[in-house]
């Protein structure tokens, strides 16, 4: 984004002008580019131009002229031409001819006029350019503050506003509304904006008294009006703001600036509306204009300069990639405090901006500690931290606090170290109680810092399930989280929802359940929902109907006789609906005989012992639906004509023709036949059912069917007698009457009934049909076809068996494959086999499901289709260009789409075809994973054109073809070398180093390549060369003098040539100077001299480095640094010493591994007087050993260590052996011999009684020996010691001091057993 106040570059120094051309005529259109060689795009309504017999593109240098040929009407309308970043808009209008003949306007001038006002008689609108990429000033529109502009400019497909929100001035405690309105009449669904200040601060949690949100629709225009007001502007108004529009497909946003100046009259100034800030915690609550905000008070405020308040606040926020919470806070502004908490997991924000204050104090230099604690730690919660700090003095006391609280050694908790001067407090199994402060004191001093535990990313593990609910009535989502008490946020189509003054949305918690209640649902409720945790989100759907009752069974009328038993039944859609039973209009009492009941959703009427009265309408009225279900009762009279006896049998029903009317039953319900009958003598009935063989035919004849239908529907008869008279199928015979039941008719019972009476006079017959009606069967699984990113085709075959009675329609389920939950996609009965299902989520699984509905109910439903997954194509890929061209081959480049969807991305296919032509041939079998491809085998010199598309499940993208086509020729290029700078003075590498050289070069055909060195080929194999297309490479693996030189790379092309040199320096470190010398030495001084080393290491001698050292302890010091002579003079030695001198020499390697040394050492003579120091004669202090205090008897316990001690003294030290019993003790590992200071010592490892004896200590030297010795008892157990052996120990009479026995001896006061040793 460019600086606010610099207006951004054009590449245009001539822009085309708007037009009126007549019909029929020609329009030019002109521009002028800054430079030579750019490339320039027309365009049309959005849509690009290329050359054609309408238009003719040219291009001369810097100009670029766009015609249009035979101008009609459809031609009116905005074009743009862009070049680089920089798009500017013109408009042609087409008139009529008789507008033409008209006297013309004067022509414009056609410089550039920017100055010149629109709006003129005859005036058009001037070209406006817009520079893609880089925005006004502060990201503000160029459209004017009323939304008038140039026309088409709100069907430019690249952005969705008619009019952008433009910068605002206002003074404190003043008002400001900014506006923005978008073009409504392409979109399915109102848009989505957000208002944001800064990056993220949506101000929708802001909202209340001070800051208010609107939006409107003028159904006339088609404009969405979206309005963001702010009332008592104060300083903290200041800043940056964006606003964002989004659709399904679309997206756009614009920034704008508000700059709020100093009240005028400092009297004005309200001091606690100026320390007040709007409240964090509050969220996205929202006031009454009636009560102020709850805020807390902001005293920073008052500290802000006054220039503040003009200078809009930089809202940038650089979030590091590292996950350190603590370090992303103290670079955020503290806008973005609540965002980054919440994204973290942090729920303490009072104690988190207290540990952040303390974090940004100075810590001034301590004399205590060398390595403090740092500021704040972070961990994950259950793993372990470790706090360190390094101490001054290494024998300090430290003590750790925590929250002010010693920390006491428990368990494995807390592990505490001191190692050296370092001091580390292991914390282990971090849980939320160690989110605290700790604190390291060292006596009076101390540091800080803070623990910060980190809860791990909330996870989702019970998704959530998609809603169909009715207008008016209660939807709940309910999803379950890992962490119990985590934070979440409900959001709806991507806006966070928030609790409203109408309390319509509730949020509950239960432990890890998260609830979102929506009560009396409506349709603008209808939408996407989503909960979104730290570590993730679940989406579902939620789906309003209006309200709309579905019939499944209605009531049938009836024909009953009397005394018998009239049932109405009928099922609807919804289980919940209550109804009124009505008889002619009026409302049925029930009574003792006639019974109301109301089961699930099937409601009944019953009336027992029908009599003639009970013959009506009889209608059911759901109450709150305009719905009305109504059947007649017919009431069935026996008429018994007198008749003499010996009466032939009769059968007494009303059908003419003796041909009744079938009898039709719903499955599950009881059927009843009831017969009257008269003869004398009385007659015996006979129940048939008359049962068929055989095969009928089709119910639709086939292509080979023949005319004849009574031969193809040829049937065997044969009947079952019936004549039980219990069970589920039984015969009651009486005297005048015979009654047929069945109770819970199947479809087995469905067919015909003969009913046959017989006495003395005769017989009579009558054949009762029988049709059992039923929910039909369920279809076959669905199948799916035509999967789009957010719908499907749904395709089924109808059941086979309807039930008897036709398919009314069909009803379609689906539910999410993971989730047990199907939701119903309509309320209205499907007619067709297939369906188009929509708003499904792009990369979620779903199966299907189908109803089939007749007029008795609803069937089971379908088996689940195949799941599937609604995956959109990807959009078209972006910046396809040619890379090179040759005579056979072309290389493509191209970018991924920018929209790749839930279904990834397969490959890319790439096509061509000739000029004129349309049919495309691929270059590819197959798809390629590239965004490059070099296109093969192409015939030389034509013309093509490419185009490339993105494919995945789905299937395959919209393309992205070629601007222009491209003709296959390679067109020749001289040769040229592109030198590199760095190359073009003398190449510098040390021994050992590798050499990589890359030299890029240009040409077509491709150029051949030579290296020469000093003229001569390139020869051995330490040296190689590789050659690309477009480069060339010089490589030494290992660098060696002799590859010094001067190289030459050449590249030829026919006879052409071109040549570059290269100057290679192989440089090693010097060898040491030559002939070092002392010149001459005085006093202090010594003047030293010495010759240029033999080899310079192939460059430049920096210089010299002396030192010296002195010969007593030969250890080194610089004198002399980067001295650049051959002769120096050393200062400043001591008097008396001797000293050696050497020389190093340097250059840019480095120093030379050896050094010239003077040979000899240099003394330095002490002036003036000669001291001779006196001679004394010699004194002899040799003295034959003698013990000073000898070897005393002992009786130890078997099994404990055992020590033996004496002391002697002796002049030169005496070699000192132990022996037991005579045998020498040196080498027995069981004994071990010390000797201190004329102490000595013999300890006995774990005695047994054989160790005990006679043990002797002999000391022997030049003067002579000496030996004591003492016995030594081991004792089984142990018992008394005797008195003066083992007891206390006891000090011995002192030896005799150092003035008897002359200075620098070592004297020993002695116990038994025990050595002390006294200073002398």
């Amino acid at each position: 984004m460019p600086e606010p106040g610099k207006k951004p570059v054009s590449a245009f120094s001539k822009k085309p002008r708007s037009a009126e051309v007549a019909t029929g005529s020609s329009a030019k259109f002109e521009a002028e580019t800054e430079r030579a060689g750019v490339k320039v795009r027309w365009q049309r309504e959005g849509s690009d131009i290329s050359g054609s017999e309408k238009y003719s593109l040219t291009s001369e240098g810097m100009r670029h002229t766009l015609t249009v040929h035979d101008v009609g009407p459809a031609d009116q309308g905005t074009y743009a031409v862009i070049a680089g970043s920089s798009k500017v808009k013109f408009d042609l209008k087409v008139i009529e001819a008789e507008k033409a003949e008209q006297p013309p306007a004067p022509a414009p001038d056609p410089t550039p006029a920017p100055a010149e006002a629109p709006g003129g008689p005859g005036a058009l609108a001037p070209a406006t350019e817009e520079q893609g990429g880089s925005p006004g000033p502060a990201g503000s529109s160029s459209e004017p503050p009323d939304g008038t502009g140039s026309p088409g400019a709100s069907g430019d497909p690249i952005g969705l506003f008619v009019m952008r929100p433009q910068d605002g001035e206002v003074t404190m405690g003043g008002s400001i509304t900014f506006s923005a309105r978008v073009a409504g009449a392409s979109l399915l669904k109102p848009p989505v904006v957000k208002w944001f200040k800064g990056k993220w601060m949506d101000l929708s949690s802001k909202v209340g008294q001070h800051l208010q949100l609107h939006d409107s629709y003028d159904r006339a225009s088609k404009i969405y009006l979206f309005e963001l007001h702010i009332t008592d502007a104060q300083a903290a108004s200041a800043g940056g703001y964006r606003c964002e529009v989004s659709t399904k497909d679309k997206f756009d946003s614009c920034n704008f600036n508000l700059t709020v100046h100093e009240a005028i009259g400092p009297g004005d100034l309200d001091l606690r509306s100026a320390f007040r800030r709007p409240s964090v915690a509050g969220g996205g609550r929202r006031t009454s204009d009636g009560h102020e905000d709850a805020g807390t008070l902001d005293f920073s405020s008052l500290l802000k300069k006054s220039s503040s308040f003009r200078t809009p606040r930089d809202s940038k926020l650089d979030a590091p990639a590292e996950e350190d919470v603590w370090e992303i806070l103290r670079q955020a502004p503290p806008s973005e405090y609540e965002r980054i908490a919440f994204q973290h997991g942090v729920t303490d924000l009072r104690g988190m901006l207290k540990r952040l204050k303390a974090m940004k104090h100075d810590e001034k230099k301590s004399t205590v500690f060398q390595k403090k604690l740092e500021p704040a730690y972070q961990v994950s919660k259950g793993h372990k931290i470790r706090l360190a700090v390094e101490l001054a003095d290494p024998d300090a006391e430290v003590k750790w606090l925590k929250n002010g609280q010693e920390i006491q050694m428990s368990g494995s908790k807390y592990i505490f170290e001191s190692i050296g001067n370092k001091r580390t407090l292991t914390i282990s199994q971090c849980s939320l109680a160690d989110d605290a402060a700790y604190q390291c004191v060292v006596g009076g001093e101390k540091c800080s810092t803070e623990l910060f535990v980190k809860e791990p990313p909330v996870l989702i593990t019970r998704a959530l399930e998609d809603q169909l609910v009715m207008v008016g009535q209660r939807a709940e989502f309910e999803c379950e989280v890992s962490e119990e008490g985590a934070q979440v946020k409900w959001l709806k189509d991507g806006v966070e929802l928030t609790r409203e003054e109408t309390f319509k949305y509730r949020f509950k918690k239960d432990g890890r359940r998260h609830h979102l209640i929506i009560n009396e649902a409506t349709l603008e409720d209808a939408g996407h929902y989503a909960l979104r945790t730290s570590g993730g989100q679940a989406l579902a759907e939620l789906i309003v109907q209006e309200k709309k009752l579905e019939v499944y069974q209605s009531i049938a009328d009836l024909t009953v006789g009397a005394k018998d038993q009239a049932v109405f039944k009928c099922e609807v859609s919804d289980e919940n609906v209550r109804g009124v039973w009505l008889k002619n209009g009026k409302e049925l009492v029930p009574d003792n005989r006639i019974k109301v009941s109301h089961i699930g959703r099937v409601h009944k009427l019953t009336i027992d012992d029908v009599t003639p009265a009970d013959e009506a309408d009889y209608s059911f009225v759901p109450e709150g639906f305009a719905c009305n279900l109504s059947a007649k009762l017919h009431f069935m009279e026996v008429k018994i004509d007198f008749v003499p006896r010996q009466e032939p049998p009769k059968i007494h029903l009303d059908c003419p023709g003796r041909t009744p009317d079938t009898i039709i039953v719903v499955a599950g319900n009881k059927l009843r036949l009831d017969v009257p009958i008269s003869g004398d003598p009385a007659p015996t009935v006979i129940w048939q059912k008359v049962i068929t063989q055989g095969k009928k035919a089709p119910a639709k004849p086939t292509l080979d069917a023949t005319e004849d239908t009574d031969a193809s529907e040829e049937w065997v008869f044969d009947k079952k007698l019936l004549c039980e008279t219990e069970g589920r199928v039984r015969v009651e015979t009486t005297k005048d009457r015979s009654i047929f039941t069945v109770e819970g008719a199947e479809k087995e019972d469905e067919g015909v009934y003969s009913v046959t009476v017989k006495n003395p006079v005769g017989e009579d017959q009558v054949n009762l049909t029988v049709k059992v009606i039923d929910v039909p069967d369920p279809p076959a699984a669905p199948k799916i076809s035509n999967v789009g990113e957010d719908s499907c085709t749904v395709q089924w075959e109808p059941p086979a068996y309807d039930g008897g009675q036709p398919i009314l329609g069909y009803i379609l389920e689906r539910k999410k494959k993971k989730s047990y939950r199907w939701m119903r996609l309509h309320f209205d009965l499907l007619r067709e086999l297939t369906h188009e299902a929509r708003r499904m989520i792009e990369g979620v699984v779903y199966e299907m499901r189908v109803y089939a509905v007749n007029a008795i109910g609803m069937s089971r439903p379908s088996p689940a289709s195949q799941p599937f997954m609604p995956v959109g194509p990807p959009s078209e890929p972006t910046h396809l260009a040619v890379e090179d061209v040759s005579d056979t081959t072309v290389s493509l480049k191209w970018r991924p789409p920018e929209r790749v969807g839930a279904g990834g991305l397969d490959g890319y296919s790439v096509e061509y075809c000739q000029e004129g032509s349309f049919e495309w041939v691929a270059a590819l079998q197959g798809l390629t994973e590239r965004t490059s491809m070099l296109v093969k085998d192409l015939p030389t010199g034509a013309r093509l054109l490419f185009r490339v598309r993105a494919h995945n499940v789905a299937g395959s993208g919209p393309p992205v073809i070629t601007k222009e086509p491209v003709t296959v020729q390679e067109i020749l290029q001289r040769p040229r070398l592109r030198l590199p700078r760095h190359l073009r003075q003398t190449i510098q590498r040390k021994v050992g180093e590798p050499v990589n050289l890359l030299i890029p070069f240009q040409g077509k055909p491709r150029p051949q390549v030579t290296w020469t060195k000093e003229g001569q080929p390139l020869a051995g194999e330490e040296v190689s060369i590789r050659n690309s297309p477009t480069d060339t490479i010089l490589f030494i693996r290992a660098a060696r003098r002799i590859h010094s030189g001067t190289y030459e790379v050449s590249v030829r092309i026919e006879n052409m040539e071109d040549k570059a040199t290269l100057v290679l320096q192989i440089i090693d470190k010097p060898s040491p100077p030559q002939d070092i010398r002392v010149m001459e030495a005085w006093g202090f001084n010594v003047a030293l001299e010495w010759k240029p080393p033999q080899d310079d290491g192939n460059t430049e001698i920096w210089g010299y480095t002396v030192q010296k050292a002195d010969k007593k302890t030969m250890e080194w010091f610089t004198v002399l640094e980067h001295y650049r002579r051959t002769q120096c003079v050393v200062s400043e030695l001591i008097i008396g010493n001797g000293y050696y001198f050497r020389v190093f020499s340097h250059n840019l390697v480095g120093p030379s591994d050896t050094a010239a040394t003077t040979k000899e050492p240099i003394f330095i003579p002490r002036p003036g007087i000669t001291y001779q120091p006196p001679s004394y004669k010699a004194l002899d202090f040799s003295e034959a050993p003698s013990f000073t205090r000898p070897l005393v008897n002992r009786s130890v316990i078997a099994g404990y260590n055992a020590v033996l001690c004496c002391a002697v003294r002796g002049s030169p030290k005496p070699k000192i052996s132990w022996f037991k019993n005579g045998l020498d003790l040196g080498e027995d590992a069981r004994f071990r011999m010390f000797c201190k200071q004329g102490v000595l010592t013999l300890e006995i490892r774990k005695p047994c009684p054989f160790d005990g004896g006679v043990y002797v200590c002999r000391a022997t030297n030049l003067q002579g020996e000496a030996q004591c010795e003492c016995r030594l008892e081991v004792r089984g157990e142990q018992g008394p010691s005797p008195g003066g052996e083992l007891g206390a120990p006891r000090l011995c009479p002192a030896v005799p001091t150092c003035s008897e026995h002359g200075p620098g001896r070592t004297h020993w006061v002695l116990d038994s057993g025990l050595t002390t040793e006294v200073p002398p």
